[in-house]
Protein backbone atom coordinates (compact mmCIF):
# COMPACT_ATOMS: atom_id res chain seq x y z
CA UNK A 1 0.00 0.00 0.00
CA UNK A 2 2.79 2.48 0.57
CA UNK A 3 3.60 2.34 -3.26
CA UNK A 4 0.14 4.49 -4.09
CA UNK A 5 0.59 7.83 -4.88
CA UNK A 6 -0.40 10.36 -2.41
CA UNK A 7 -2.86 13.23 -3.40
CA UNK A 8 -3.69 15.82 -1.05
CA UNK A 9 -7.25 14.96 -0.83
CA UNK A 10 -9.93 15.95 1.76
CA UNK A 11 -10.91 13.14 3.40
CA UNK A 12 -8.30 10.63 2.43
CA UNK A 13 -7.87 7.42 3.85
CA UNK A 14 -4.11 6.97 3.43
CA UNK A 15 -3.15 7.14 6.46
CA UNK A 16 -5.85 4.66 7.66
CA UNK A 17 -5.42 2.32 5.13
CA UNK A 18 -2.90 -0.21 7.18
CA UNK A 19 -5.89 -0.02 9.91
CA UNK A 20 -8.59 -0.39 7.66
CA UNK A 21 -6.51 -3.72 5.76
CA UNK A 22 -6.30 -5.12 9.49
CA UNK A 23 -10.35 -4.61 9.48
CA UNK A 24 -11.07 -6.29 6.44
CA UNK A 25 -9.17 -9.38 6.44
CA UNK A 26 -11.05 -10.47 9.57
CA UNK A 27 -14.22 -10.15 7.17
CA UNK A 28 -15.53 -12.75 5.18
CA UNK A 29 -13.96 -13.41 1.51
CA UNK A 30 -15.41 -11.73 -1.70
CA UNK A 31 -15.91 -8.90 -3.67
CA UNK A 32 -15.96 -5.47 -2.25
CA UNK A 33 -17.79 -2.35 -3.41
CA UNK A 34 -15.94 1.54 -2.24
CA UNK A 35 -18.99 3.05 -3.22
CA UNK A 36 -17.36 6.64 -2.72
CA UNK A 37 -13.39 5.89 -4.18
CA UNK A 38 -12.24 8.91 -3.56
CA UNK A 39 -8.36 8.97 -3.90
CA UNK A 40 -8.76 5.56 -4.38
CA UNK A 41 -6.43 4.50 -1.65
CA UNK A 42 -8.73 1.81 0.22
CA UNK A 43 -10.09 0.10 -3.03
CA UNK A 44 -5.81 -0.18 -3.63
CA UNK A 45 -6.29 -1.85 -0.12
CA UNK A 46 -9.41 -4.07 -0.74
CA UNK A 47 -7.46 -4.86 -4.10
CA UNK A 48 -3.79 -5.36 -2.19
CA UNK A 49 -5.39 -7.97 -0.05
CA UNK A 50 -6.81 -10.14 -2.84
CA UNK A 51 -10.25 -9.10 -3.04
CA UNK A 52 -12.59 -8.07 -6.47
CA UNK A 53 -13.12 -4.99 -6.65
CA UNK A 54 -15.30 -2.10 -7.63
CA UNK A 55 -14.19 1.67 -7.20
CA UNK A 56 -16.61 4.00 -7.85
CA UNK A 57 -16.86 8.00 -7.53
CA UNK A 58 -19.02 10.77 -9.23
CA UNK A 59 -15.96 12.76 -10.10
CA UNK A 60 -14.37 12.16 -13.11
CA UNK A 61 -10.83 12.78 -11.38
CA UNK A 62 -10.88 10.09 -9.34
CA UNK A 63 -12.87 7.61 -11.09
CA UNK A 64 -9.66 8.46 -13.55
CA UNK A 65 -7.35 7.56 -11.00
CA UNK A 66 -9.06 4.96 -10.01
CA UNK A 67 -8.74 3.48 -13.41
CA UNK A 68 -5.20 4.26 -13.67
CA UNK A 69 -4.25 2.56 -10.79
CA UNK A 70 -7.61 0.04 -9.38
CA UNK A 71 -8.67 -1.22 -12.61
CA UNK A 72 -5.28 -1.48 -14.04
CA UNK A 73 -3.81 -4.75 -14.14
CA UNK A 74 -0.33 -4.59 -15.79
CA UNK A 75 -0.61 -1.33 -18.07
CA UNK A 76 2.72 1.31 -17.55
CA UNK A 77 3.85 4.50 -19.49
CA UNK A 78 6.72 3.25 -21.27
CA UNK A 79 9.76 6.21 -21.50
CA UNK A 80 8.48 6.18 -25.08
CA UNK A 81 5.15 7.51 -24.10
CA UNK A 82 6.52 10.05 -21.65
CA UNK A 83 8.76 11.66 -24.27
CA UNK A 84 5.83 11.87 -26.95
CA UNK A 85 3.49 13.14 -24.14
CA UNK A 86 6.38 16.20 -23.22
CA UNK A 87 6.92 17.02 -26.40
CA UNK A 88 5.60 19.60 -28.08
CA UNK A 89 2.28 20.32 -29.13
CA UNK A 90 0.95 18.38 -32.00
CA UNK A 91 -1.85 20.77 -32.43
CA UNK A 92 -1.35 24.00 -31.08
CA UNK A 93 -4.66 23.97 -28.83
CA UNK A 94 -4.10 26.58 -26.07
CA UNK A 95 -7.35 26.22 -23.63
CA UNK A 96 -5.80 25.98 -20.56
CA UNK A 97 -3.29 28.80 -21.32
CA UNK A 98 -6.21 31.26 -22.10
CA UNK A 99 -8.50 30.09 -19.44
CA UNK A 100 -6.19 30.11 -16.74
CA UNK A 101 -3.40 32.75 -17.94
CA UNK A 102 -2.19 34.47 -14.61
CA UNK A 103 -4.35 32.04 -12.33
CA UNK A 104 -2.47 28.80 -10.44
CA UNK A 105 0.86 28.30 -12.77
CA UNK A 106 3.33 30.09 -14.86
CA UNK A 107 2.32 30.27 -18.52
CA UNK A 108 5.09 27.77 -19.21
CA UNK A 109 3.10 25.03 -16.95
CA UNK A 110 -0.01 25.77 -18.67
CA UNK A 111 1.51 25.71 -22.05
CA UNK A 112 3.11 22.23 -21.14
CA UNK A 113 -1.02 21.34 -20.03
CA UNK A 114 -2.25 22.13 -23.15
CA UNK A 115 0.66 19.90 -25.27
CA UNK A 116 0.41 17.13 -22.84
CA UNK A 117 -2.82 16.89 -23.62
CA UNK A 118 -2.64 17.05 -27.30
CA UNK A 119 -0.63 13.55 -26.99
CA UNK A 120 -3.01 12.31 -24.27
CA UNK A 121 -5.99 12.49 -26.64
CA UNK A 122 -4.75 9.97 -28.74
CA UNK A 123 -4.35 7.34 -25.86
CA UNK A 124 -6.66 5.26 -24.61
CA UNK A 125 -7.35 2.61 -22.04
CA UNK A 126 -5.10 2.21 -18.65
CA UNK A 127 -2.57 4.27 -20.63
CA UNK A 128 -4.89 7.77 -21.13
CA UNK A 129 -5.93 6.74 -17.33
CA UNK A 130 -2.20 6.67 -16.42
CA UNK A 131 -1.05 9.83 -18.05
CA UNK A 132 -4.43 11.82 -16.91
CA UNK A 133 -3.40 10.64 -13.05
CA UNK A 134 -0.38 12.08 -13.38
CA UNK A 135 -1.14 15.33 -14.96
CA UNK A 136 -3.49 15.47 -11.85
CA UNK A 137 -1.34 14.15 -9.46
CA UNK A 138 1.96 16.55 -10.76
CA UNK A 139 -1.13 19.32 -10.49
CA UNK A 140 -2.16 19.17 -7.00
CA UNK A 141 1.32 18.79 -5.62
CA UNK A 142 2.41 22.57 -7.47
CA UNK A 143 -0.47 23.90 -5.68
CA UNK A 144 -0.33 25.25 -2.40
CA UNK A 145 -2.50 22.61 -0.13
CA UNK A 146 -3.65 20.66 -3.48
CA UNK A 147 -6.64 22.76 -3.58
CA UNK A 148 -7.45 24.92 -5.98
CA UNK A 149 -9.96 27.66 -3.86
CA UNK A 150 -7.13 30.32 -4.13
CA UNK A 151 -4.65 31.85 -6.82
CA UNK A 152 -2.28 33.86 -4.56
CA UNK A 153 0.85 32.62 -2.49
CA UNK A 154 -0.17 32.54 0.44
CA UNK A 155 -0.15 28.49 1.19
CA UNK A 156 3.30 28.60 0.18
CA UNK A 157 4.97 26.43 2.71
CA UNK A 158 8.48 25.74 1.01
CA UNK A 159 7.86 22.65 -0.09
CA UNK A 160 10.14 21.95 -3.28
CA UNK A 161 7.29 21.19 -5.89
CA UNK A 162 6.47 24.56 -5.88
CA UNK A 163 9.31 25.48 -7.75
CA UNK A 164 9.60 22.70 -9.77
CA UNK A 165 7.85 22.59 -13.27
CA UNK A 166 4.51 20.67 -14.06
CA UNK A 167 6.63 18.41 -16.61
CA UNK A 168 9.50 17.54 -13.83
CA UNK A 169 6.27 16.62 -11.61
CA UNK A 170 4.68 15.01 -14.34
CA UNK A 171 7.17 12.75 -14.82
CA UNK A 172 7.97 11.63 -11.14
CA UNK A 173 3.89 11.44 -11.01
CA UNK A 174 4.64 8.65 -13.96
CA UNK A 175 7.30 6.72 -12.01
CA UNK A 176 4.74 6.84 -8.97
CA UNK A 177 2.06 5.86 -11.02
CA UNK A 178 4.18 2.65 -12.92
CA UNK A 179 5.11 1.39 -9.53
CA UNK A 180 1.56 1.04 -8.16
CA UNK A 181 0.42 -1.09 -10.95
CA UNK A 182 -0.49 -4.51 -9.21
CA UNK A 183 -2.19 -7.66 -10.85
CA UNK A 184 -5.69 -8.36 -9.77
CA UNK A 185 -9.92 -8.01 -10.65
CA UNK A 186 -10.75 -4.69 -10.45
CA UNK A 187 -12.80 -2.28 -11.75
CA UNK A 188 -13.73 1.88 -11.64
CA UNK A 189 -16.77 3.71 -12.48
CA UNK A 190 -17.71 7.28 -12.91
CA UNK A 191 -21.77 7.58 -11.51
CA UNK A 192 -23.91 8.04 -8.61
CA UNK A 193 -23.89 5.89 -5.89
CA UNK A 194 -27.62 4.79 -5.82
CA UNK A 195 -26.75 3.61 -9.67
CA UNK A 196 -24.73 0.81 -8.08
CA UNK A 197 -26.03 -2.79 -8.18
CA UNK A 198 -23.65 -5.30 -7.88
CA UNK A 199 -23.71 -8.01 -5.24
CA UNK A 200 -20.54 -7.69 -2.50
CA UNK A 201 -19.09 -9.44 0.64
CA UNK A 202 -18.68 -5.55 1.50
CA UNK A 203 -19.79 -2.31 0.91
CA UNK A 204 -16.91 0.26 1.64
CA UNK A 205 -18.92 3.07 2.60
CA UNK A 206 -16.84 6.79 2.97
CA UNK A 207 -19.62 9.23 1.84
CA UNK A 208 -19.09 13.08 2.13
CA UNK A 209 -20.64 14.78 5.52
CA UNK A 210 -21.47 18.16 6.39
CA UNK A 211 -19.32 19.51 9.06
CA UNK A 212 -19.98 22.01 11.66
CA UNK A 213 -18.78 24.69 9.37
CA UNK A 214 -18.16 25.71 5.70
CA UNK A 215 -18.83 22.41 3.72
CA UNK A 216 -17.73 19.43 1.78
CA UNK A 217 -17.96 20.45 -1.82
CA UNK A 218 -15.13 18.67 -3.57
CA UNK A 219 -15.66 20.49 -6.78
CA UNK A 220 -14.81 23.42 -5.11
CA UNK A 221 -11.67 22.37 -4.09
CA UNK A 222 -10.65 20.32 -7.03
CA UNK A 223 -12.64 21.65 -10.25
CA UNK A 224 -8.98 22.49 -11.88
CA UNK A 225 -8.09 18.64 -11.33
CA UNK A 226 -11.48 17.48 -12.52
CA UNK A 227 -11.11 20.00 -16.10
CA UNK A 228 -7.96 18.77 -16.32
CA UNK A 229 -9.00 15.31 -16.53
CA UNK A 230 -11.64 15.91 -19.28
CA UNK A 231 -9.77 18.72 -20.96
CA UNK A 232 -12.65 20.89 -19.81
CA UNK A 233 -15.43 18.45 -22.26
CA UNK A 234 -18.58 18.55 -20.85
CA UNK A 235 -17.96 20.90 -18.03
CA UNK A 236 -19.50 24.17 -17.21
CA UNK A 237 -16.97 26.89 -16.18
CA UNK A 238 -18.57 29.70 -13.96
CA UNK A 239 -16.70 32.65 -16.36
CA UNK A 240 -17.53 35.30 -13.59
CA UNK A 241 -15.53 33.43 -10.86
CA UNK A 242 -11.89 34.56 -10.57
CA UNK A 243 -10.96 31.03 -10.25
CA UNK A 244 -12.61 29.53 -12.89
CA UNK A 245 -14.75 27.03 -10.75
CA UNK A 246 -17.29 24.78 -12.61
CA UNK A 247 -20.47 24.54 -11.59
CA UNK A 248 -21.46 22.42 -7.80
CA UNK A 249 -22.99 19.04 -7.93
CA UNK A 250 -25.06 19.26 -4.88
CA UNK A 251 -25.22 15.93 -2.67
CA UNK A 252 -27.42 14.98 0.22
CA UNK A 253 -24.81 13.61 2.02
CA UNK A 254 -23.21 17.23 2.36
CA UNK A 255 -26.31 18.78 4.09
CA UNK A 256 -26.83 18.63 8.09
CA UNK A 257 -30.48 18.97 6.93
CA UNK A 258 -30.88 16.25 3.98
CA UNK A 259 -28.01 13.72 5.66
CA UNK A 260 -29.60 11.28 7.88
CA UNK A 261 -32.55 10.45 5.10
CA UNK A 262 -29.50 10.42 2.28
CA UNK A 263 -27.56 8.39 4.74
CA UNK A 264 -30.58 5.90 6.01
CA UNK A 265 -31.56 5.26 2.11
CA UNK A 266 -27.62 4.25 1.66
CA UNK A 267 -27.74 1.47 4.07
CA UNK A 268 -30.96 0.12 2.80
CA UNK A 269 -29.59 0.36 -0.91
CA UNK A 270 -26.63 -1.67 0.02
CA UNK A 271 -28.42 -4.19 1.94
CA UNK A 272 -27.52 -6.94 0.19
CA UNK A 273 -23.53 -6.75 0.82
CA UNK A 274 -22.85 -8.80 3.61
CA UNK A 275 -21.07 -6.49 5.49
CA UNK A 276 -21.19 -2.72 5.83
CA UNK A 277 -17.97 -1.17 6.69
CA UNK A 278 -18.75 2.64 6.98
CA UNK A 279 -15.99 5.51 7.82
CA UNK A 280 -17.33 8.57 9.40
CA UNK A 281 -15.97 11.52 11.33
CA UNK A 282 -15.82 13.00 14.90
CA UNK A 283 -16.00 16.54 13.13
CA UNK A 284 -19.23 15.98 11.44
CA UNK A 285 -22.62 17.93 11.97
CA UNK A 286 -24.49 14.41 12.45
CA UNK A 287 -23.10 12.93 15.97
CA UNK A 288 -21.56 9.59 15.64
CA UNK A 289 -24.32 7.73 17.70
CA UNK A 290 -27.13 9.50 15.60
CA UNK A 291 -25.53 7.79 12.29
CA UNK A 292 -24.68 4.29 14.23
CA UNK A 293 -28.34 4.05 15.60
CA UNK A 294 -29.45 4.89 11.35
CA UNK A 295 -27.10 1.82 10.56
CA UNK A 296 -28.57 -0.29 13.09
CA UNK A 297 -32.03 0.07 11.58
CA UNK A 298 -30.38 -2.46 8.82
CA UNK A 299 -27.79 -4.39 10.49
CA UNK A 300 -28.43 -6.83 13.24
CA UNK A 301 -25.33 -6.52 14.52
CA UNK A 302 -22.96 -2.94 14.49
CA UNK A 303 -19.33 -2.72 15.93
CA UNK A 304 -18.14 0.93 16.47
CA UNK A 305 -13.96 1.28 15.81
CA UNK A 306 -12.78 4.52 16.66
CA UNK A 307 -9.64 5.63 15.45
CA UNK A 308 -7.06 8.94 16.60
CA UNK A 309 -6.83 10.92 12.89
CA UNK A 310 -6.00 14.20 11.72
CA UNK A 311 -6.93 15.36 8.82
CA UNK A 312 -4.23 18.50 7.49
CA UNK A 313 -3.31 19.56 4.82
CA UNK A 314 -0.27 21.12 6.49
CA UNK A 315 1.67 22.25 9.91
CA UNK A 316 -0.02 25.49 9.87
CA UNK A 317 -1.27 26.35 13.24
CA UNK A 318 -4.84 26.02 11.91
CA UNK A 319 -4.51 22.37 11.12
CA UNK A 320 -4.60 21.49 14.78
CA UNK A 321 -8.62 21.78 14.30
CA UNK A 322 -8.53 19.17 12.13
CA UNK A 323 -7.03 16.73 14.98
CA UNK A 324 -10.69 14.17 14.91
CA UNK A 325 -11.31 10.37 15.58
CA UNK A 326 -12.43 8.52 12.55
CA UNK A 327 -15.27 6.08 13.68
CA UNK A 328 -15.32 2.80 11.87
CA UNK A 329 -18.56 1.02 12.23
CA UNK A 330 -18.80 -2.44 10.92
CA UNK A 331 -23.03 -3.76 10.60
CA UNK A 332 -23.22 -7.26 9.51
Amino acid sequence: MRAYPRIRFMGSKYRLAPRLAELFATLPPGAAIDAFSGSGVVAYTLKAGGREVLANDHLTFTSTLAEALVANEGERLSAEDVERICSPSRDGRDFIARTFDGLYFPREDHAFLDAAWSHVDELDGAKRALALSALCLAAAQKQPRGVFTVTTPRYDDGRRQLRMSLEQLFREAVARCNAAVIPGAARARCGDVFDLDEPAAIAYLDPPYAPPRDDTCYVKRYHFLEGLATYWRGQEIMWETRTRKLVKRPTPFGSKRTAPLALDRLFDHFRSAESLVVSYGSNAALPADELEALLRRHRRTVTRHEIAHRYAFGTHRTAERRVATEYVFVGR
